[in-house]
């Protein structure tokens, strides 16, 4: 039941937010940075296609074999492409998401309860890099680590069975990134958020699967914030 009520809250948000004219701009502009960001990358790591490969394979002069050399080339074409996805998510993530991402929990709270949380005392911008801080250990390391975890994977014999298991690892804490919002803006310890984490690894796993459905994940992660703020405010309101 945890985990279907994940994947339930996190199209809830997205429809909260597609028919709320606030919550809709910040993530259609959330949307459009990601995007925007990925087509730079990806055209900067592009550009560098044929020099890559050439370093893995250089181009061979039998025709018997070349069909394979284009196979080549167009599978790293799909992975430096993917590659380029994950690292503008990430940078995206620290320099521009995390401030939206915390301004549409903001105004999911005032929808619901008529205030936004904050920490008691804290000013603005101790808050705001504690935020962004909390980056590194909820989004950044967990998804460079579980695609590591991929790569490694696929070179033993377990390799689907690692894929898989890194596939969940990564789904977990990019929901855990929405979730935690509220919780880390009023700067409760972080052992104390993973431990919530470690009690709740069914529904995060539900909320996060979604997340990675490509393409569709660019439109869910626009609003994920959103379901993950009702999720939070009706767990409090339950407790």
């Amino acid at each position: 039941m945890n985990f279907i009520q994940g994947v339930i809250y996190n199209f809830r948000g997205l429809f909260l937010g597609m028919k709320t004219r606030k919550l809709l701009f910040w993530g259609l502009l959330r949307f459009c940075v990601v995007v925007l960001i990925t087509i730079i990358s990806a055209s900067v790591i592009l550009i560098h296609h044929q020099d890559i490969l050439s370093v893995i394979w250089a181009r061979p002069t039998s025709l018997w074999i070349l069909w394979l050399w284009h196979l080549t080339s167009w599978v790293l074409s799909l992975c430096l492409v993917g590659l380029s996805t994950v690292i503008s998510y990430l940078i995206s993530q620290i320099l521009f998401s995390v401030v939206i991402m915390d301004h549409m929990s903001r105004i999911t709270e005032r929808m619901i309860r008529g205030e936004a949380t904050d920490a008691v005392g804290a000013s603005m911008f101790k808050s705001f890099a504690y935020l962004v801080s909390q980056e590194i250990p909820r989004t950044v390391v967990p998804v460079i680590l579980s695609i590591l975890l991929m790569i490694v994977g696929w070179l033993t014999p377990f390799g689907p069975l690692v894929a898989v298991f890194s596939s969940g690892i990564a789904a977990v804490f990019l929901a855990w990134d929405n979730t935690d919002l509220i919780a880390a803006r009023q700067l409760i310890p972080f052992r104390t958020r993973f431990r919530f984490l470690l009690k709740t690894l069914p529904f995060h796993l539900g909320f996060g699967l979604p997340l990675l459905i490509p393409v569709l994940n660019i439109l869910l992660l626009s609003f994920a914030p959103v379901g993950a703020a009702l999720y939070e405010m009706e767990r409090r309101q339950k407790a």
